[in-house]
């Protein structure tokens, strides 16, 4: 399928849902029958469940951005929107693993309060993005690093314009670029030698079709230094209510520059307060309709990082394991287009209950 072909059918499956969403009531009609529909596990009962979790804001309402709450009903939906559809950012990276005030699955499951129910939810961008290093150009002042960045959706080419930056200590270049019909474009970026930190790569892709389709992308590498470690070594990056908390992995960790990125915009974080183990930077608002790329740099003795992650903490996966559910147990999946902060994901819902 050519580019222009998938991009016009992102952009018709989200006005169809959009137009469909603003009809739908959520008050609660929506909420499930969870006793009179006990023992029945079919597709209505399990498409409820899903429109209820997307659909409800849980209570308390703003449980997403209360740190350690556990909610006593579980919703995802934005406490301060009446649309359907618009997730609430913290609720939903509530979800992640990766953030430190994560929900663990069960306590999720006991706040749905329907304990025939398994599920899963899995949140993602509409489309996927890449960045391969092609080659590596290195001069007496400065090296050049030629990326593929490769924009598709199911393996059919996104057209997409680019918007890209690259990160070294506290030095922070951009670039412009678009994809070409066949979803690929070439971009080279150009590093100080004076430097020799981890390096990495954030792109973000906002296909033509609709400026809230938003994909993005990190890439981690060397300049003039070891292998980047693994992301999450030296620190843990769990945003929330506005706030970056960062946990230190080390006591001893010097950070060079935290920095928040989105496809129009880059800041410096400000510093709420720090200690030997963890600290607090403000989140700007930002009337952006993109993800946030949170980064933050340092040393550690010898080594250097470049760590990272997003708000909302997607992509993500949380809930049961169907693949080793009984062979005879009813599976459900439903798939969903969803805002959070003005840009676009897809949410897939899984359920399953005994026959």
């Amino acid at each position: 399928m050519p580019a222009s072909s998938i991009d016009t059918f992102l952009a018709s499956s989200i006005m169809i849902v959009l137009v469909l969403s603003a009809i739908v009531s959520t008050s609660n009609t929506l909420r499930p029958s969870m006793n009179e529909t006990l023992h029945r596990n079919d597709a209505e009962r399990f498409q409820q469940l899903a429109q209820h979790l997307l659909l409800n804001k849980g209570s308390p309402t703003n449980w997403g951005s209360l740190r350690d709450l556990v909610p006593n009903s579980l919703g995802l939906a934005d406490s301060a929107s009446s649309l359907p559809y618009q997730l609430d950012v913290d609720k939903v990276s509530r979800l992640n693993s990766r953030n430190i005030y994560s929900l663990p699955y069960s306590q999720l499951w006991q706040s749905l309060g329907v304990s025939d129910v398994s599920f899963r939810i899995e949140i993602k961008t509409l489309f996927n993005l890449s960045t391969t290093l092609i080659s590596t150009a290195s001069g007496v002042n400065e090296t050049t690093y030629q990326f593929d960045v490769y924009a598709e959706k199911s393996g059919a080419p996104i057209l997409a314009r680019l918007h890209g930056y690259v990160v070294v200590s506290d030095y922070v270049s951009s670039f412009l670029s678009s994809t070409s019909s066949n979803g690929h474009s070439s971009i080279s970026v150009t590093i100080p030698n004076a430097m020799n930190e981890t390096a990495i790569l954030l792109t973000f892709a906002k296909a033509e079709s609709s400026p809230q389709i938003v994909a993005f992308n990190v890439h981690a590498f060397s300049h003039n230094s070891s292998e980047p470690w693994p992301n999450g070594t030296f620190t843990r990056l769990s945003p929330l209510n506005d706030v970056l908390n960062v946990t230190f992995a080390y006591t001893n960790e010097e950070v060079l520059k935290t920095l928040v990125f989105t496809y129009n915009y880059n800041f410096s974080l400000i510093e709420k307060s720090r200690n030997a183990q963890t600290a607090e930077y403000e989140i700007p608002r930002l009337l952006d309709s993109s993800p946030m790329l949170l980064v933050i740099t340092g040393r550690n003795e010898s080594s250097t990082f470049a760590e990272w992650s997003s708000y909302p903490q997607v992509p993500l996966e949380i809930g049961a394991d169907f693949d080793t559910l009984d062979t005879g147990a009813k599976i459900v999946s439903f798939s969903q287009i969803v805002t959070i902060n003005s840009a676009l994901y897809e949410i897939v819902t899984k359920w399953g209950g005994t026959p």
